[in-house]
């Protein structure tokens, strides 16, 4: 494999029980609320009217939880962690737990808790516990992430 190809990610064999990585902040704004509603078609009320999210039970316009999810996914590429390693997103389990305002900035902490080697897919699955935090330590979304990753190449590759 050249250098030029050579993934910066962590292969499966480097992936601990225990490791754990957390990202820079990244702010909501209402350019995200907005591009998102256009992309995803979802535009409830509650994320595109601010009178009517006046009247809900968090006083304005909150972020769609499956932005905050895709925001997730993009600090988690951002660092690097398995980057031209990972195979496949192949599950998911998460919880809504807390509203995404607009302004507000969130991270992601992501933890490998399991792995599962699968030598015919060349790797394994490997188990990350993922929060999401605002600016607040406040945890508003969380999970367990399954990646299918890499295994090492043998030195003959």
């Amino acid at each position: 494999m050249s250098e030029q190809n050579q993934p910066r990610g962590n292969y499966f064999e480097d992936l601990e029980i225990g490791y754990t990585v957390e990202s820079v902040g990244r702010t909501i704004t209402e350019t995200d609320v907005v591009l998102f509603a256009g992309l995803s078609g979802d535009y409830n009320q509650i994320h595109t009217d601010a009178e009517f999210a006046q009247e809900n039970q968090f006083g304005e316009r909150i972020a769609h939880g499956l932005l905050g999810l895709s925001v997730a996914s993009g600090l988690a590429a951002r660092l690097g962690f398995v980057e031209g390693t990972v195979q496949a997103f192949t599950g998911l389990e998460w919880k809504f737990r807390g509203p995404i305002r607009l302004g507000d900035t969130i991270r992601g902490c992501f933890t490998v808790v399991r792995k599962r080697a699968v030598p015919g897919q060349g790797g394994g699955f490997v188990f990350f516990d993922v929060a999401v935090l605002n600016q607040r330590d406040e945890t508003v979304q969380k999970g367990t992430w399954t990646l299918l990753i890499k295994g090492r190449p043998s030195p003959s590759q």
